[in-house]
């Protein structure tokens, strides 16, 4: 069949991209497809680029994957109607950069610095922390229980600042550690140790600027702590206690706050990303709990339809926090109580479940998870449809823009189980990429965007 002319507006939000108003109308074969469209609008005649810029293009909030006529007709659109299509720039691919091997499973990983003085902290079920360079070169590995290092399995781990580390797992205990560098070789010394919470730490969250954070528990509770010796309240023993099975001697200190946020394990928690004043909890409850750290009080609650595993706010000034769910979702939720909706928006793809999410560092409209079912998944919230009554309205996106698999099982078929390659962590940071962990004892590190 011969293509015909379809009339079409290019429209975007971005004003750095935006084309005169007498050039935004245009007559295009319908054939015509998201690559051609890019040419279009990179052509000397339109935006003038010095370097062409790849667009992907959205009609009604839906991504044009096909030909604009097949498109137009899956969604009963009719080509004698004038097509708006807001173009914004594409999502370049990821592609896979090295891998860290360890002796069990990653289940954290966290980055600090730029530029060569990058460091990559990994946390393991071996009871280790190390710390890695870009090269792929372990600088240190910290200390067996014998001598100060955790006891059992290691959960969480994050970096305070460059030079200080916090960790726990298993235990329930929060070790802080020093950690310098001197002839290419790293150290890991413990130097505190926090306590305060019942049973295992699930995860660690930093303010920064501040160097407090907070930890998610399974006895239910959030802590706020800090890892000032000087700063951090006295435990009811205040003698300096010995480490079981240790040679080592720390310091024991309490927590700032500890707040009872649930009758279930607390997966995560994060701070408002403007007020530290504030964090939110998710719990396996399937509750989302916005807490006052000044008073320790629970200010709000709301309640999704599952279990929640994990927590992350988006990125730049959206309120919104992606969550991951045992049901193989993530559910975007506004904590805010003025919101009219709880759940914003739903985006399926997951095998299994979501066990991590983390925003994008570069704008507000993309994340990233890690699943049960052993893939990382990058998303682009700017592509959605209205969601069914079934459904629980609200909007949905039901396609990944990229999928990662890990590269111990490229070319298997993706399992709900993971087949041996559950993905527990995942980070996105705009030095590194994105750095996974998970089941296969291997920290997985993916570029994004063009390569060097």
């Amino acid at each position: 069949m011969a293509a015909i002319q379809i009339k079409v507006v290019f429209a975007t939000q971005n004003p750095d991209i935006q084309l005169p108003e007498e050039k935004r109308q245009l007559v295009v074969p319908s054939d015509i497809k998201r690559h051609g469209l890019s040419q279009i609008l990179n052509h000397t005649s339109m935006l003038d680029t010095s370097v062409p810029i790849p667009f992907d293009f959205l009609i009604n909030g839906t991504f044009l994957r096909g030909s604009l006529a097949s498109h137009l007709e899956s969604y009963g659109i009719s080509t004698e109607e004038t097509v708006t299509l807001d173009y914004v720039p594409s999502l370049l691919p990821p592609f896979y950069e090295n891998s860290f091997l360890h002796e069990d499973w990653v289940s954290d990983v966290d980055v600090s610095g730029q530029g060569p003085d990058a460091r990559l902290l990994s946390a393991s079920y071996d009871k280790l922390l190390r710390v890695w360079d870009r090269a792929g070169g372990m600088l240190a590995v910290s200390p067996s229980a014998a001598d100060g290092g955790h006891r059992r399995r290691v959960n969480t781990a994050k970096f305070l600042t460059p030079s200080k580390i916090a960790s726990s797992g298993l235990d329930g205990t929060v070790l802080v550690w020093e950690y310098s560098e001197a002839g290419g070789k790293g150290a890991l010394k413990p130097v505190l140790e926090l306590t305060g919470h019942s049973d295992q730490i699930r995860d660690i969250t930093v303010h920064q600027p501040s160097n407090q954070f907070l930890t998610a528990s399974s006895d239910g509770r959030v802590g706020l702590w800090t890892p000032s010796r000087k700063l951090a309240p006295q435990v009811e023993d205040p003698r300096p206690a010995k480490r079981a099975k240790s040679s080592v001697t720390l310091s024991a200190r309490g927590p700032l706050s500890m707040v009872p946020v649930s009758d279930k394990p607390v997966t995560a928690a994060v701070f408002h990303p403007s007020d530290p004043s504030v964090a939110y909890a998710s719990a396996m409850d399937g509750s989302v709990r916005t807490v006052d750290l000044t008073t320790g009080k629970i200010v709000s609650s709301l309640t999704t339809m599952h279990p929640l595993r994990c927590l992350a706010p988006l990125a730049g000034s959206s309120p919104l926090l992606a969550a991951g769910t045992t049901a193989r979702h993530i559910t975007l939720v506004d904590p805010r109580e003025s919101a009219a909706t709880t759940s914003v928006m739903t985006l399926r793809a997951h095998l299994g479940w979501v066990e991590s999410v983390c925003a994008s560092p570069e704008n507000e409209y993309s994340l990233v998870s890690g699943s049960w079912d052993s893939t990382c998944k990058i998303w682009d919230l700017r592509s959605v449809r209205a969601g069914t009554k079934e459904e629980g309205g609200g909007r949905v996106c039901d396609e990944a823009v990229y999928s990662i698999p890990r590269e111990t099982m490229k070319g298997e078929k993706v399992k709900a189980d993971g087949g041996g390659g559950k993905v527990l962590r995942v980070k996105w940071d705009a030095g590194w990429g994105i750095v996974s962990g998970g089941e296969d004892r291997r920290v997985q590190i993916n570029g994004v965007g063009e390569r060097a």
